[in-house]
């Protein structure tokens, strides 16, 4: 299923369509009818870019050095080229500003990205998101407005030089005098996209519908700088420790928390690998396990934030645990949804799979059948990681409009004839719900349309 793209990977030379690097950035509007392209700076810093790390490396003359899209953003097959540009390329460059983060295009971006870094530290012993997010200042941004993922990133500016780290590469390359702080930056840049590029070895994969995958930043309606908006995973699995009779424990650690259903291809517990999916959507995220969290499902208590139950279908077979998550069901509580990991290469669990999926739906029948399709789909079996970094976006924003819903109400502070109360509280979530999210792809699960609110079956069986 995957490709290598590294020259010294057995001598592949690489095929078209395989950029070294991705440039992300925010297009700037013209200032007046037939004005200036503003843009042009980025095109200049994109060719000096290219032109070092050509410099820099042993790439053939004929190969795609770098990605930028500005020519193809408003013609046919843009998101195609796109989504085979960020699901190919070695390294992502996005281009700080303040408007960077405002745009839901550039978030976009991100999250396809990163959804392949997270895939990468998942398969690889290393178990960490791989570091090939190699971020530069076009126009400097407060820590204080950056949002969750691009906070998170270990990045030591100060490297390129104080200039850059003041006035950014804009400053530098509109400002005369700075010429040659802005060719140091530039090639410190080059030189950090290639040492990344050559240490890195992200593996390429198949390319999503650009059109359906989220933003890293968060709802387009939220302000930049916006309090990261908060959510929690439960891990609904066994520890190696209690499993049923004849289950093997190669999928099991100590703690359900270790619970691993990708294994052997995952070398990460998928708590971990969630909990980073949900972080690049801008969230802040706690997990814990079902067993450690017997008076947290308290229905008489306001929802304080979106939740995520990630559950194991062999848990039906400890009598225990299934009458919990039976009585769980009973409550209403539609801010919570399901998701069920299901590896049909765990010939165990294939064996079984009818009778532990009919158990489940009979245990769990309001939560295996609410919500938006995507959602339906996740309860009935996520077959794969890639699936899973698809179609969780979906299940997490459907439990946060969820969460906006039935959270409690307040009335602003010193306020008591307003009309209309606003929502306070944990997400930093104001305002009006968004728009939900365009259905999940029709080939994601085994052909189905989501069209159809009616739809049932494994989420992408398409590898099995």
């Amino acid at each position: 299923m995957f490709l290598r793209s590294h020259l010294r990977d057995g001598g592949r030379v690489p095929a078209k369509g395989e950029p070294y690097f991705f440039l992300s950035y925010a297009h700037t509007p013209r200032f007046g009818a037939g004005g200036p392209d503003p843009d042009m700076w980025v095109e200049r810093l994109f060719r000096d870019l290219c032109g070092h790390v050509m410099a820099l490396t042993d790439l053939p003359a004929t190969y795609e050095v770098g990605f930028m899209d500005r020519e193809i953003r408003s013609g046919e097959g843009w998101s195609e080229r796109l989504a085979q540009a960020l699901a190919k390329c070695r390294v992502f460059v996005p281009l700080f500003s303040p408007r960077y983060f405002a745009s839901e295009m550039c978030g976009r971006e991100w999250y396809a990205f990163a959804q392949r870094t997270v895939h990468h530290g998942a398969v690889n012993a290393g178990g960490s998101p791989a570091e090939a997010i190699v971020p530069a200042l076009w126009v400097p941004v407060p820590p204080a407005q950056l949002p969750g993922p691009a906070e998170r990133l270990q990045f030591n500016h100060n490297t390129f030089g104080e200039r850059y780290v003041t006035d950014g590469l804009y400053g530098l390359i509109k400002l005369r005098g700075y010429a040659e702080q802005y060719e140091k930056a530039v090639y410190e840049l080059a030189r950090r996209i290639v040492q990344v590029g050559e240490s890195v070895h992200l593996d390429p994969v198949r390319p999503v519908d650009y059109r359906v995958v989220p933003s890293a930043f968060g709802p387009s309606n939220s302000p930049t700088g916006s309090p990261a908006r908060t959510l929690h995973v439960t891990v609904v699995a066994a520890s190696r420790h209690d499993l049923p009779d004849g289950r093997s424990p190669e999928y099991y650690g100590d703690s359900a928390l270790e619970w691993n259903p990708y294994h052997p291809v995952s070398q990460r517990p998928i708590a971990y690998v969630a909990e980073d999916l949900v972080k690049n959507l801008n969230y802040q995220t706690t997990i814990a396990s079902f067993d450690d969290e017997a008076g947290h499902f308290d229905s008489k208590q306001p929802p304080t934030r979106p939740e995520i139950l990630i559950v194991d279908r062999w848990v039906v077979e400890d009598e225990h645990r299934r009458q919990r998550l039976a009585a769980f069901d009973q409550e209403s509580r539609p801010w919570i949804n399901v998701v069920v990991p299901w590896n049909r290469y765990d010939h165990q669990s294939r064996a079984k799979e009818a009778e532990l999926a009919r158990r489940l739906e009979e245990t769990l029948p309001v939560k295996m059948s609410q919500g938006r399709a995507a959602c339906r789909a996740a309860a009935n079996g996520v077959a794969n990681m890639e699936t899973l970094g698809q179609i969780l976006p979906q299940v997490v924003e459907a439990a946060a409009q969820q969460f906006l819903r039935h959270a409690q109400v307040y009335l602003p502070a010193g306020n008591t004839h307003t009309d209309r109360p606003r929502l306070l509280g944990p997400m930093g979530m104001g305002g009006p719900p968004t728009h939900p999210p365009a259905p999940f792809p029709p080939d994601a699960h085994d052909g189905h349309n989501d069209t159809n609110d009616t739809d049932r079956g494994d989420a992408d069986d398409s590898e099995s």
